[in-house]
Protein backbone atom coordinates (compact mmCIF):
# COMPACT_ATOMS: atom_id res chain seq x y z
CA UNK A 1 0.00 0.00 0.00
CA UNK A 2 1.39 3.41 -1.00
CA UNK A 3 -0.65 5.56 1.40
CA UNK A 4 -3.67 5.50 3.67
CA UNK A 5 -5.42 7.99 1.39
CA UNK A 6 -4.82 9.24 -2.14
CA UNK A 7 -6.29 12.67 -2.84
CA UNK A 8 -6.72 13.64 -6.50
CA UNK A 9 -6.56 17.38 -7.11
CA UNK A 10 -4.24 20.00 -5.58
CA UNK A 11 -6.76 22.82 -5.41
CA UNK A 12 -7.99 24.36 -2.15
CA UNK A 13 -10.22 21.38 -1.32
CA UNK A 14 -7.60 18.70 -1.94
CA UNK A 15 -4.87 20.58 -0.10
CA UNK A 16 -7.11 21.35 2.87
CA UNK A 17 -8.06 17.69 3.04
CA UNK A 18 -4.41 16.64 2.89
CA UNK A 19 -3.58 18.85 5.87
CA UNK A 20 -6.56 17.58 7.85
CA UNK A 21 -5.61 13.96 7.15
CA UNK A 22 -2.05 14.55 8.31
CA UNK A 23 -3.26 16.21 11.52
CA UNK A 24 -5.24 13.01 12.12
CA UNK A 25 -2.19 10.80 11.55
CA UNK A 26 -3.04 9.46 8.09
CA UNK A 27 -0.45 9.03 5.33
CA UNK A 28 -1.60 10.93 2.25
CA UNK A 29 -0.48 11.37 -1.36
CA UNK A 30 -1.92 14.27 -3.38
CA UNK A 31 -1.93 13.85 -7.16
CA UNK A 32 -2.46 16.70 -9.62
CA UNK A 33 -2.25 16.36 -13.39
CA UNK A 34 -0.76 19.85 -13.89
CA UNK A 35 3.02 20.04 -13.91
CA UNK A 36 2.75 23.14 -11.70
CA UNK A 37 0.01 25.46 -10.45
CA UNK A 38 -1.32 27.76 -13.18
CA UNK A 39 -1.26 30.91 -11.06
CA UNK A 40 -4.74 31.75 -12.38
CA UNK A 41 -7.21 32.75 -9.71
CA UNK A 42 -10.87 32.22 -10.38
CA UNK A 43 -11.73 32.67 -6.71
CA UNK A 44 -11.00 35.96 -4.94
CA UNK A 45 -11.75 35.25 -1.32
CA UNK A 46 -13.87 33.06 0.89
CA UNK A 47 -16.89 33.15 3.15
CA UNK A 48 -17.03 33.90 6.87
CA UNK A 49 -17.30 30.20 7.71
CA UNK A 50 -14.26 29.29 5.61
CA UNK A 51 -12.32 32.07 7.37
CA UNK A 52 -13.26 30.50 10.69
CA UNK A 53 -11.99 27.10 9.56
CA UNK A 54 -8.67 28.61 8.48
CA UNK A 55 -8.49 30.40 11.84
CA UNK A 56 -9.16 27.12 13.65
CA UNK A 57 -5.98 25.77 12.08
CA UNK A 58 -3.89 28.90 12.69
CA UNK A 59 -3.70 29.67 8.97
CA UNK A 60 -5.06 33.21 8.74
CA UNK A 61 -1.70 34.91 9.47
CA UNK A 62 -0.24 33.05 6.47
CA UNK A 63 -2.39 35.16 4.19
CA UNK A 64 -0.19 38.11 5.11
CA UNK A 65 -2.80 40.11 6.99
CA UNK A 66 -3.40 38.13 10.17
CA UNK A 67 -6.48 39.20 12.05
CA UNK A 68 -6.68 42.40 9.99
CA UNK A 69 -7.67 40.32 6.95
CA UNK A 70 -9.85 42.54 4.77
CA UNK A 71 -13.48 41.69 5.22
CA UNK A 72 -16.63 43.40 4.01
CA UNK A 73 -19.63 43.81 6.32
CA UNK A 74 -21.77 44.63 3.28
CA UNK A 75 -22.68 41.84 0.89
CA UNK A 76 -25.48 40.90 -1.41
CA UNK A 77 -27.93 38.20 -2.34
CA UNK A 78 -28.43 38.16 -6.08
CA UNK A 79 -27.15 41.74 -6.31
CA UNK A 80 -29.51 43.06 -3.60
CA UNK A 81 -27.13 44.61 -1.07
CA UNK A 82 -27.52 44.54 2.71
CA UNK A 83 -25.47 44.57 5.91
CA UNK A 84 -24.43 41.04 6.86
CA UNK A 85 -23.69 42.06 10.44
CA UNK A 86 -27.40 41.71 11.14
CA UNK A 87 -26.27 38.17 12.04
CA UNK A 88 -23.76 38.12 14.88
CA UNK A 89 -20.30 37.23 13.62
CA UNK A 90 -21.35 37.32 9.96
CA UNK A 91 -19.77 39.27 7.12
CA UNK A 92 -19.39 38.80 3.39
CA UNK A 93 -16.05 37.10 3.94
CA UNK A 94 -12.49 37.90 2.95
CA UNK A 95 -12.07 39.53 -0.42
CA UNK A 96 -9.10 40.29 -2.63
CA UNK A 97 -7.38 36.97 -1.80
CA UNK A 98 -6.45 35.29 -5.11
CA UNK A 99 -7.14 31.57 -5.23
CA UNK A 100 -3.50 31.04 -6.19
CA UNK A 101 -2.54 32.52 -2.80
CA UNK A 102 -5.02 30.30 -0.99
CA UNK A 103 -3.58 27.27 -2.75
CA UNK A 104 0.00 28.30 -1.94
CA UNK A 105 -0.85 28.74 1.75
CA UNK A 106 -2.59 25.37 1.97
CA UNK A 107 0.11 23.57 -0.04
CA UNK A 108 2.85 24.84 2.27
CA UNK A 109 0.83 23.88 5.36
CA UNK A 110 0.04 20.38 4.07
CA UNK A 111 3.65 19.79 3.03
CA UNK A 112 4.92 20.91 6.44
CA UNK A 113 2.63 18.35 8.02
CA UNK A 114 4.09 15.62 5.81
CA UNK A 115 1.69 15.36 2.87
CA UNK A 116 3.30 14.00 -0.32
CA UNK A 117 2.17 16.40 -3.07
CA UNK A 118 2.93 15.22 -6.62
CA UNK A 119 2.35 17.32 -9.73
CA UNK A 120 2.32 16.00 -13.28
CA UNK A 121 0.37 12.91 -12.21
CA UNK A 122 -2.85 12.18 -14.10
CA UNK A 123 -5.27 9.48 -12.94
CA UNK A 124 -6.08 7.25 -15.93
CA UNK A 125 -8.01 4.32 -14.48
CA UNK A 126 -9.56 2.92 -11.33
CA UNK A 127 -9.25 -0.80 -10.70
CA UNK A 128 -12.32 -2.93 -9.99
CA UNK A 129 -12.99 -3.81 -6.39
CA UNK A 130 -13.12 -0.31 -4.96
CA UNK A 131 -16.79 -0.74 -4.04
CA UNK A 132 -16.44 -3.82 -1.84
CA UNK A 133 -12.69 -4.46 -1.53
CA UNK A 134 -10.13 -3.37 1.02
CA UNK A 135 -8.18 -1.00 -1.25
CA UNK A 136 -8.55 1.51 -4.05
CA UNK A 137 -6.02 1.14 -6.86
CA UNK A 138 -5.44 3.78 -9.55
CA UNK A 139 -3.38 3.87 -12.70
CA UNK A 140 -1.47 7.13 -12.96
CA UNK A 141 0.33 8.69 -15.91
CA UNK A 142 3.56 10.50 -15.00
CA UNK A 143 6.55 11.95 -16.84
CA UNK A 144 8.41 8.73 -15.97
CA UNK A 145 5.67 6.48 -17.29
CA UNK A 146 2.55 4.74 -16.04
CA UNK A 147 2.39 3.82 -12.35
CA UNK A 148 -0.11 2.04 -10.12
CA UNK A 149 -0.83 3.34 -6.64
CA UNK A 150 -2.89 1.74 -3.90
CA UNK A 151 -4.51 3.23 -0.81
CA UNK A 152 -7.25 2.49 1.69
CA UNK A 153 -9.33 5.33 0.24
CA UNK A 154 -9.35 7.57 -2.81
CA UNK A 155 -10.84 11.08 -2.66
CA UNK A 156 -11.72 13.01 -5.79
CA UNK A 157 -11.10 16.73 -5.31
CA UNK A 158 -10.46 17.15 -9.03
CA UNK A 159 -13.09 19.69 -10.00
CA UNK A 160 -16.37 19.76 -11.88
CA UNK A 161 -15.08 17.46 -14.64
CA UNK A 162 -13.84 15.02 -12.00
CA UNK A 163 -12.12 11.98 -13.47
CA UNK A 164 -12.47 10.17 -10.14
CA UNK A 165 -16.24 10.70 -10.09
CA UNK A 166 -16.58 9.40 -13.64
CA UNK A 167 -14.36 6.37 -13.05
CA UNK A 168 -16.34 5.49 -9.92
CA UNK A 169 -19.61 5.72 -11.87
CA UNK A 170 -21.15 8.24 -9.48
CA UNK A 171 -24.06 10.13 -11.02
CA UNK A 172 -23.94 13.91 -11.38
CA UNK A 173 -27.55 15.01 -11.93
CA UNK A 174 -28.61 18.61 -12.32
CA UNK A 175 -29.34 21.28 -14.91
CA UNK A 176 -27.39 22.07 -18.06
CA UNK A 177 -25.76 25.42 -18.70
CA UNK A 178 -28.05 28.00 -20.29
CA UNK A 179 -25.60 30.87 -20.73
CA UNK A 180 -21.91 31.76 -20.88
CA UNK A 181 -20.19 34.42 -18.76
CA UNK A 182 -16.64 35.73 -18.91
CA UNK A 183 -13.95 36.55 -16.41
CA UNK A 184 -10.52 38.06 -16.91
CA UNK A 185 -7.66 39.77 -15.13
CA UNK A 186 -7.20 42.87 -17.30
CA UNK A 187 -4.25 45.23 -17.46
CA UNK A 188 -3.56 48.76 -18.66
CA UNK A 189 -7.01 50.07 -17.72
CA UNK A 190 -8.47 52.42 -15.12
CA UNK A 191 -11.81 50.84 -14.27
CA UNK A 192 -14.49 52.01 -11.87
CA UNK A 193 -14.78 49.49 -9.03
CA UNK A 194 -17.99 47.47 -9.11
CA UNK A 195 -17.30 45.16 -6.18
CA UNK A 196 -20.79 43.70 -5.83
CA UNK A 197 -21.77 43.97 -9.48
CA UNK A 198 -23.84 46.39 -11.53
CA UNK A 199 -26.95 45.29 -13.38
CA UNK A 200 -27.58 47.12 -16.67
CA UNK A 201 -30.09 46.56 -19.49
CA UNK A 202 -27.74 44.33 -21.49
CA UNK A 203 -26.28 42.33 -18.62
CA UNK A 204 -24.27 42.47 -15.40
CA UNK A 205 -20.62 43.38 -14.79
CA UNK A 206 -18.27 43.29 -11.82
CA UNK A 207 -14.85 44.90 -11.44
CA UNK A 208 -12.35 44.97 -8.58
CA UNK A 209 -8.68 45.97 -8.38
CA UNK A 210 -6.34 43.04 -7.70
CA UNK A 211 -3.00 44.80 -7.61
CA UNK A 212 -1.33 47.77 -9.24
CA UNK A 213 -2.45 47.90 -12.86
CA UNK A 214 -4.59 44.73 -12.73
CA UNK A 215 -8.39 44.46 -12.36
CA UNK A 216 -10.57 41.36 -12.14
CA UNK A 217 -13.68 41.70 -14.28
CA UNK A 218 -16.71 39.47 -14.65
CA UNK A 219 -18.97 40.00 -17.66
CA UNK A 220 -22.44 38.45 -17.87
CA UNK A 221 -24.16 39.51 -21.11
CA UNK A 222 -27.82 38.67 -21.58
CA UNK A 223 -28.41 36.22 -24.39
CA UNK A 224 -24.89 34.74 -24.50
CA UNK A 225 -25.41 31.08 -25.39
CA UNK A 226 -23.83 28.26 -23.43
CA UNK A 227 -20.46 27.11 -24.75
CA UNK A 228 -18.60 23.85 -24.95
CA UNK A 229 -16.02 23.36 -22.22
CA UNK A 230 -13.40 22.87 -24.96
CA UNK A 231 -13.98 26.27 -26.56
CA UNK A 232 -11.49 29.10 -26.13
CA UNK A 233 -12.29 32.71 -25.31
CA UNK A 234 -10.25 35.77 -26.30
CA UNK A 235 -9.77 39.16 -24.68
CA UNK A 236 -11.31 40.75 -27.76
CA UNK A 237 -14.50 38.77 -27.12
CA UNK A 238 -14.54 39.83 -23.47
CA UNK A 239 -13.92 43.48 -24.37
CA UNK A 240 -16.76 43.42 -26.89
CA UNK A 241 -19.16 42.00 -24.29
CA UNK A 242 -18.03 44.60 -21.73
CA UNK A 243 -18.71 47.43 -24.19
CA UNK A 244 -22.08 45.94 -25.12
CA UNK A 245 -23.15 46.11 -21.46
CA UNK A 246 -21.41 49.23 -20.14
CA UNK A 247 -20.74 51.31 -23.26
CA UNK A 248 -17.07 51.49 -22.17
CA UNK A 249 -14.31 50.58 -24.63
CA UNK A 250 -11.60 48.53 -22.88
CA UNK A 251 -10.04 47.12 -26.06
CA UNK A 252 -6.91 49.25 -25.55
CA UNK A 253 -5.98 47.16 -22.53
CA UNK A 254 -4.84 43.58 -22.27
CA UNK A 255 -5.37 40.55 -20.08
CA UNK A 256 -3.17 38.28 -18.01
CA UNK A 257 -5.70 35.53 -18.66
CA UNK A 258 -9.31 35.11 -19.74
CA UNK A 259 -11.84 32.35 -19.26
CA UNK A 260 -15.56 31.67 -19.13
CA UNK A 261 -18.01 29.93 -16.84
CA UNK A 262 -21.66 28.94 -16.92
CA UNK A 263 -24.73 28.52 -14.76
CA UNK A 264 -24.67 24.70 -14.92
CA UNK A 265 -25.84 23.26 -11.59
CA UNK A 266 -25.08 19.68 -10.60
CA UNK A 267 -24.51 17.59 -7.48
CA UNK A 268 -23.08 14.12 -7.06
CA UNK A 269 -25.73 11.58 -6.19
CA UNK A 270 -23.37 10.00 -3.66
CA UNK A 271 -20.45 11.56 -1.82
CA UNK A 272 -19.10 8.07 -1.14
CA UNK A 273 -19.13 4.83 -3.07
CA UNK A 274 -17.05 2.13 -1.40
CA UNK A 275 -13.44 3.27 -1.21
CA UNK A 276 -14.06 6.42 -3.25
CA UNK A 277 -15.24 9.76 -1.85
CA UNK A 278 -15.85 13.17 -3.43
CA UNK A 279 -15.38 16.71 -2.15
CA UNK A 280 -15.47 20.26 -3.50
CA UNK A 281 -16.36 20.92 -7.13
CA UNK A 282 -16.12 17.20 -7.86
CA UNK A 283 -19.25 16.88 -5.70
CA UNK A 284 -21.10 20.10 -6.63
CA UNK A 285 -20.94 22.79 -9.32
CA UNK A 286 -23.02 25.95 -9.52
CA UNK A 287 -23.06 29.59 -10.53
CA UNK A 288 -20.22 31.31 -8.65
CA UNK A 289 -21.73 33.69 -6.12
CA UNK A 290 -19.87 35.17 -3.18
CA UNK A 291 -16.93 32.76 -3.13
CA UNK A 292 -19.17 29.94 -1.97
CA UNK A 293 -17.69 27.19 -4.13
CA UNK A 294 -14.15 27.35 -2.74
CA UNK A 295 -15.51 27.85 0.76
CA UNK A 296 -17.86 24.87 0.60
CA UNK A 297 -15.02 22.69 -0.66
CA UNK A 298 -12.86 23.73 2.30
CA UNK A 299 -15.73 22.87 4.63
CA UNK A 300 -16.20 19.49 2.90
CA UNK A 301 -12.52 18.79 3.57
CA UNK A 302 -12.73 19.85 7.22
CA UNK A 303 -15.75 17.59 7.73
CA UNK A 304 -14.22 14.58 5.98
CA UNK A 305 -10.58 14.84 7.04
CA UNK A 306 -10.76 13.93 10.72
CA UNK A 307 -13.30 11.19 10.04
CA UNK A 308 -11.25 9.52 7.32
CA UNK A 309 -8.08 9.81 9.42
CA UNK A 310 -9.85 8.24 12.41
CA UNK A 311 -10.99 5.32 10.25
CA UNK A 312 -7.65 4.55 8.56
CA UNK A 313 -5.74 4.79 11.86
CA UNK A 314 -8.18 2.43 13.58
CA UNK A 315 -9.70 4.92 16.00
CA UNK A 316 -13.19 4.61 14.46
CA UNK A 317 -15.20 2.18 12.40
CA UNK A 318 -16.15 2.71 8.76
CA UNK A 319 -19.69 3.61 9.75
CA UNK A 320 -18.35 7.04 10.74
CA UNK A 321 -17.88 7.82 7.04
CA UNK A 322 -21.65 7.61 6.49
CA UNK A 323 -21.97 10.89 8.38
CA UNK A 324 -19.95 12.67 5.69
CA UNK A 325 -22.64 12.23 3.04
CA UNK A 326 -25.41 12.67 5.61
CA UNK A 327 -24.03 16.01 6.77
CA UNK A 328 -22.48 17.51 3.65
CA UNK A 329 -24.84 16.41 0.85
CA UNK A 330 -27.74 18.50 2.25
CA UNK A 331 -25.34 21.45 2.59
CA UNK A 332 -24.39 21.07 -1.07
CA UNK A 333 -28.04 20.84 -2.06
CA UNK A 334 -28.78 24.06 -0.18
CA UNK A 335 -25.77 25.72 -1.84
CA UNK A 336 -27.17 24.88 -5.27
CA UNK A 337 -30.55 26.24 -4.26
CA UNK A 338 -29.18 29.58 -3.07
CA UNK A 339 -26.89 30.11 -6.06
CA UNK A 340 -29.67 29.30 -8.53
CA UNK A 341 -31.94 31.75 -6.74
CA UNK A 342 -29.23 34.42 -6.88
CA UNK A 343 -28.75 33.79 -10.58
CA UNK A 344 -32.43 34.33 -11.25
CA UNK A 345 -32.41 37.63 -9.38
CA UNK A 346 -29.03 38.91 -10.56
CA UNK A 347 -29.02 37.77 -14.17
CA UNK A 348 -32.71 37.56 -15.02
CA UNK A 349 -32.84 40.92 -16.80
CA UNK A 350 -36.08 42.90 -17.03
CA UNK A 351 -38.34 39.88 -16.30
CA UNK A 352 -36.64 39.53 -12.89
CA UNK A 353 -37.09 43.19 -11.93
CA UNK A 354 -40.25 42.53 -9.85
CA UNK A 355 -38.37 39.80 -7.99
CA UNK A 356 -35.47 42.18 -7.28
CA UNK A 357 -37.87 44.82 -5.98
CA UNK A 358 -39.69 42.48 -3.63
CA UNK A 359 -36.38 41.05 -2.37
CA UNK A 360 -35.15 44.60 -1.76
CA UNK A 361 -38.27 45.27 0.28
CA UNK A 362 -37.82 42.07 2.26
CA UNK A 363 -34.23 42.93 3.20
CA UNK A 364 -35.70 45.83 5.14
CA UNK A 365 -36.70 43.27 7.77
CA UNK A 366 -34.08 42.16 10.29
CA UNK A 367 -35.24 38.55 10.24
CA UNK A 368 -34.75 38.39 6.45
CA UNK A 369 -31.29 39.97 6.62
CA UNK A 370 -30.28 37.51 9.32
CA UNK A 371 -31.56 34.58 7.29
CA UNK A 372 -29.86 35.57 4.03
CA UNK A 373 -26.62 36.46 5.83
CA UNK A 374 -26.61 32.98 7.38
CA UNK A 375 -27.21 31.33 4.03
CA UNK A 376 -24.41 33.11 2.14
CA UNK A 377 -21.87 33.19 5.00
CA UNK A 378 -22.54 29.49 5.75
CA UNK A 379 -22.90 30.32 9.44
CA UNK A 380 -26.43 28.85 9.47
CA UNK A 381 -25.33 25.26 8.89
CA UNK A 382 -26.49 22.82 11.53
CA UNK A 383 -25.87 19.08 11.79
CA UNK A 384 -28.28 16.89 13.69
CA UNK A 385 -25.71 15.06 15.77
CA UNK A 386 -28.40 12.99 17.46
CA UNK A 387 -28.94 10.64 14.51
CA UNK A 388 -26.38 11.53 11.82
CA UNK A 389 -28.75 13.44 9.55
CA UNK A 390 -28.61 17.14 8.71
CA UNK A 391 -31.04 19.95 9.41
CA UNK A 392 -29.96 21.59 6.11
CA UNK A 393 -29.06 24.76 7.99
CA UNK A 394 -32.71 25.77 8.16
CA UNK A 395 -32.50 26.93 11.74
CA UNK A 396 -35.12 24.48 13.04
CA UNK A 397 -34.29 22.73 16.27
CA UNK A 398 -34.52 18.97 16.59
CA UNK A 399 -37.22 17.88 19.00
CA UNK A 400 -36.00 18.29 22.55
CA UNK A 401 -32.49 19.32 21.48
CA UNK A 402 -30.58 22.26 22.87
CA UNK A 403 -30.72 25.09 20.29
CA UNK A 404 -26.91 25.17 20.00
CA UNK A 405 -26.52 21.42 19.48
CA UNK A 406 -24.94 20.67 16.10
CA UNK A 407 -24.06 24.28 15.36
CA UNK A 408 -20.61 25.78 14.97
CA UNK A 409 -18.78 27.07 18.02
CA UNK A 410 -17.69 30.64 17.39
CA UNK A 411 -14.43 32.23 18.51
CA UNK A 412 -14.77 32.65 22.26
CA UNK A 413 -12.02 34.13 24.49
CA UNK A 414 -10.90 31.85 27.31
CA UNK A 415 -8.82 32.35 30.44
CA UNK A 416 -7.35 29.37 32.24
CA UNK A 417 -4.31 28.12 34.13
CA UNK A 418 -2.26 28.49 30.95
CA UNK A 419 -3.27 32.12 30.45
CA UNK A 420 -5.28 33.76 27.68
CA UNK A 421 -6.55 31.64 24.79
CA UNK A 422 -9.66 31.13 22.68
CA UNK A 423 -11.71 28.29 21.24
CA UNK A 424 -10.08 28.51 17.80
CA UNK A 425 -6.53 28.37 19.14
CA UNK A 426 -7.40 25.15 20.95
CA UNK A 427 -8.33 23.60 17.58
CA UNK A 428 -5.02 24.25 15.78
CA UNK A 429 -4.03 20.59 16.21
CA UNK A 430 -7.25 19.38 14.60
CA UNK A 431 -8.24 17.22 17.54
CA UNK A 432 -11.43 17.05 19.56
CA UNK A 433 -11.58 19.40 22.52
CA UNK A 434 -13.65 19.18 25.70
CA UNK A 435 -14.09 22.41 27.66
CA UNK A 436 -14.93 21.70 31.28
CA UNK A 437 -16.06 25.14 32.44
CA UNK A 438 -17.78 23.77 35.55
CA UNK A 439 -14.88 21.91 37.18
CA UNK A 440 -16.77 18.61 36.85
CA UNK A 441 -14.48 15.67 37.67
CA UNK A 442 -16.99 13.14 36.31
CA UNK A 443 -16.95 14.84 32.89
CA UNK A 444 -13.15 14.79 32.78
CA UNK A 445 -13.00 11.14 33.80
CA UNK A 446 -15.55 10.21 31.11
CA UNK A 447 -13.43 11.95 28.46
CA UNK A 448 -10.05 10.72 29.65
CA UNK A 449 -10.00 7.73 27.35
CA UNK A 450 -10.29 9.96 24.29
CA UNK A 451 -7.35 12.23 25.16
Amino acid sequence: MDADVIVVGAGPTGLMLAGELRLGGADVIVLDKLAEPTGQSRGLGFTARAMEIFDQRGLLPRFGQGETLEISPVGHFGGVQFDFTALEGAHFGARGIPQSQTEAVLAAWAAELGADIRHGCEVLALADGFEDGDLAEVTVGTAEGVRRLRARYLVGCDGGKSTVRKLAGIGFPGTEATRAMFLADVTGLDLKPRYLGETLPNGMVMAAPLKEGVHRIIVCPHGAAARSADEQVTFEEVAKAWEHITGEDISSGGAEWVSFFSDATRQAAEYRRGRVLLAGDAAHIHLPAGGQGLSTGVQDAANLGWKLAAVVTGRAGEDLLATYHAERHPVGRRLLMNTRAQGMVFLGGDPAEPLRRILTELTGYDVVRRHLAGVVSHLDIRYDVTDGTSEDGDGEDAAGAHPLLGRRLGKVPLTGPGGESDTFRLLHAGRGVLLDLAGDRAVREAAAGWA
